[in-house]
C-alpha cells in the first residue's frame, strides 16, 4: 500500500544562520508539499544522502578550505525532523556529493574544487568517524577556463557496492575504485570520456546492466553497458540533452532513471528543462521523448519518488521546487500545479522506506 504522505528533504545554498535542510511532507495523491521542519544553522548543505535504515541523514557542507565538511543528523521516526550529531572535515574544498553504501557502514563524498574523494565509517549511533581514506585526482582537460585541474563532481556506488564511480569534470574521466574493503579506495582502471565533456552525475539502470553519465559541459548523456564482475563500462550511445535548435548557454546538472527502468531524465540549466528519454531495458539504448520546462530557473538536482509517480525539481535561481506527475506509459511530465518557495534549493531527497 502506498502511504498517503511521504517525507522530502531539501538541501540549499545558505549561510550558517539561514535556511539549512528543510523537511516537507508530500501528498502522494496530489503531489502537494507541506512544510514540516527546518534544520537551521547548516551551512551550504548542497547534497544529501539518507542512511538505508532511514534513521540518519548526511549532508556535505559545500564551503572553501577550511570549512568544507560532511555532517550527520538523526532522523525523528515520526516527524522526520533532524537533530545534528557531528561533522567531519571534507579533506578538500567545495564538497558537492555524498553517497551511503547499502550496508549503512560507510559514507563517500566528492570535493569539486580540490578533486578529492573521501570515505567515512558510520558509527552505530549514526555519527561519522574520521575519514578512513582520501584520494587525490590529478590531470586537466582541454577547457582552460574550467578544466585546469581535477574536479570530482559526484560519487556513486555500483548496485552491489563493490565499486565506486567518481565523475571528474576537470579531467574527463569516470574514476573507478574497488571497494572490496569498503573503507579504502583501491585503484581500478577508469573510464575515459570525450575531451571537454565535463562528466558530472552518474546513475545505474535498476537491472544493473547499464549505466548513464550526464556531461555538464558537453550537454550529452552517455549510455554504457556495465560488467559487474570486472567493474568495467563499455560505451553504447551518446545523445544530446538539448533540442537541435537551441543556441543559448547551457550546462547540465542531474540524471535519474525511473524506478520502472523505462525512462531516463536529465536536467538542463540555461534551457531550464528536463529532457526525457525512453529506455530499452534489453539494450540500454535511449530514444528521445520530450523536453519539459522546469517552470523555474537553473534546475539543479531533481528526484523521482520511489513509486515513479512524481518528479520534483529544485530550481536554484528562481527559489522554488516544482512538482511534476510522470505518465507511466509515455514518461512525459505534467506540472501538478504544486510548488513551494525557498531560497536556492539544490538537492531533493525522498525519505527512506516511503
Amino acid at each position: 500500500m502506498i502511504k498517503q504522505a511521504v517525507l522530502i528533504y531539501v538541501g540549499a545554498y545558505a549561510s550558517g544562520d539561514q535556511e539549512g535542510i528543510s523537511v516537507y511532507e508530500m501528498d502522494m495523491t496530489t503531489g502537494e508539499l507541506t512544510f514540516s521542519s527546518l534544520a537551521g544553522g547548516v551551512a551550504n548543505p548542497s547534497f544529501l544522502a539518507l542512511h538505508p535504515s532511514g534513521r540518519f541523514l548526511y549532508a556535505v557542507n559545500e564551503l572553501g578550505q577550511p570549512g568544507s565538511a560532511v555532517s550527520a543528523f538523526a532522523v525523528d521516526a515520526e516527524t522526520g525532523a533532524l537533530t545534528f550529531l557531528n561533522k567531519q572535515d571534507a579533506h578538500g574544498t567545495a564538497a558537492c556529493y555524498i553517497s551511503v553504501n547499502d550496508a549503512g557502514t560507510h559514507a563517500y563524498i566528492s570535493n569539486y574544487s580540490s578533486g578529492t574523494a573521501a570515505v567515512y565509517p558510520i558509527q552505530a549511533d549514526g555519527s561519522l568517524d574520521a575519514a578512513s581514506d582520501v584520494v587525490q585526482h590529478a590531470g586537466s582537460g582541454p577547457n582552460a577556463g574550467r578544466q585546469k585541474g581535477p574536479h570530482a563532481h559526484s560519487i556513486n556506488l555500483a548496485p552491489d557496492n563493490r565499486f565506486a564511480f567518481v565523475a571528474d569534470l576537470g579531467i574527463d574521466k569516470l574514476m573507478i575504485y574497488d571497494l572490496t574493503d569498503p573503507g579504502t579506495f583501491q585503484p581500478h582502471p577508469p573510464a575515459e570520456i570525450a575531451p571537454g565533456s565535463g562528466p558530472r552525475h552518474f546513475t545505474f539502470h535498476p537491472n544493473g546492466q547499464y549505466a548513464y553519465l550526464i556531461n555538464e559541459m558537453g550537454n550529452t548523456i552517455i549510455a554504457f553497458a556495465y560488467d559487474a564482475d570486472a567493474g568495467a563500462l563499455t560505451e553504447l550511445q551518446t545523445v544530446p540533452t538539448l533540442p537541435a535548435d537551441f543556441a543559448g548557454d547551457n550546462t547540465t546538472a542531474d540524471i535519474h532513471v525511473a524506478p520502472s527502468g523505462k525512462f531516463l531524465y536529465g536536467s538542463n540549466r540555461g534551457h531550464n528543462s528536463i529532457v526525457v528519454y525512453a529506455l530499452d531495458a534489453a539494450t540500454g539504448q535511449l530514444t528521445y521523448v520530450a523536453h519539459t520546462s522546469t517552470e523555474g530557473q537553473t534546475p539543479r538536482n531533481f528526484a523521482i519518488d520511489p513509486t515513479g509517480t512524481f518528479l520534483l525539481v529544485a530550481n536554484q535561481d528562481s527559489d522554488n521546487i516544482v512538482v511534476f506527475r510522470i505518465d507511466a506509459t509515455t514518461g512525459q511530465l505534467t506540472a501538478t500545479g504544486h510548488a513551494v518557495t525557498l531560497s536556492k534549493p539544490v538537492c531533493v531527497k525522498f525519505g527512506v522506506g516511503e
